[in-house]
């Protein structure tokens, strides 16, 4: 874990050599896509199936210090054009979802405005941007199904304090085009359909399936901690866990999930400051 945070140091590198690198991670992930062909989920259907297993819904607008407002409302057009993608997609068994290849790439051509992107610790304008809070949802809905995570990336920068947070940090997935991306895979026996909507005030989304869910589950932290490190930082860690349950409400298991470890771009004695008053 050590040798983890001592590579979080931020390292400053040239705006070539950031652009250069993204190009290069765009284009091998298209390679990969070209030459690695799979089941893809591709289906969609506007009926409902029968049996919900998860649902959460997360708000539209959220006051962030030092961010215009105008790029939370640019978030909703993104949202919706994003969403109508993905609304009513099937997962059959065997079948894999992939984020950016069942949204496409986000342009101005397709509609998509400037929303809030996060960049090393900090934020800047982006088409498309604010489309990580649909991938947010999506990941930690899966987390309460028996789907299979294959592709998930962390945040490797806890930019804003926990302020009307009702997720345990770090259970969202982020997403940059497409090479960041957000894949789940279906092995088990049964269809699982994504179901997604904006109302006025929230991003909503379900998990709906044709069989009536054999357990539930409940994701949970474990063993978080800020810490100082000796170049300056602040690291931010925990575990995910998730309890594994049966109908009646017995344990059948506890399963890890992930490790997450972010750079605070805040001071968290401060934040301490801030609840408290």
């Amino acid at each position: 874990m050590n040798s983890i945070k001592a590579s979080m140091k931020p390292i400053r590198r040239s705006r070539l050599r950031l652009f250069v690198g993204k190009r290069y991670f765009i284009w091998k992930r298209y390679w990969l896509w070209y030459t690695r062909r799979g089941k893809l989920a591709v289906h969609r259907s506007g009926d409902r199936l029968p049996y919900t297993i998860m649902e959460h819904a997360t708000p539209l607008l959220r006051s962030l210090r030092n961010v215009d407002m105008q790029f939370q409302y640019n978030k909703i057009t993104n949202l919706r054009l994003a969403v109508a993608k993905l609304d009513g997609l099937l997962i059959r068994p065997g079948e894999t979802f992939s984020y950016w290849r069942s949204i496409g790439k986000p342009s101005k051509r397709k509609g998509y405005v400037e929303g809030m992107v996060l960049h090393y610790g900090g934020f800047q304008a982006g088409i498309g941007g604010g489309l990580c809070q649909l991938s947010n949802l999506i990941y930690w809905m899966t987390l309460h199904t028996p789907l299979t995570v294959k592709e998930r990336h962390r945040h490797s920068y806890d930019v804003f304090p926990d302020e009307q947070r009702t997720q345990p940090f770090g259970s969202g997935a982020t997403c940059s085009y497409n090479y960041l991306d957000l894949q789940l895979t279906n092995n088990t026996d049964s269809t699982f359909q994504l179901n997604l909507w904006l109302d006025d005030t929230h991003l909503r989304g379900e998990w709906r399936c044709t069989e009536k869910p054999l357990y539930k589950y409940e994701v949970y932290e474990k063993e978080h901690v800020i810490s100082l490190e000796p170049w300056g930082g602040y690291i931010r860690s925990n575990q995910i866990n998730r309890r594994v349950m049966t109908r009646s409400g017995e344990i059948a298991g506890d399963e890890h999930i992930t490790d997450n470890h972010a750079l605070m771009m805040y001071s968290p004695l401060l934040h301490e400051t801030t609840s408290s008053s």
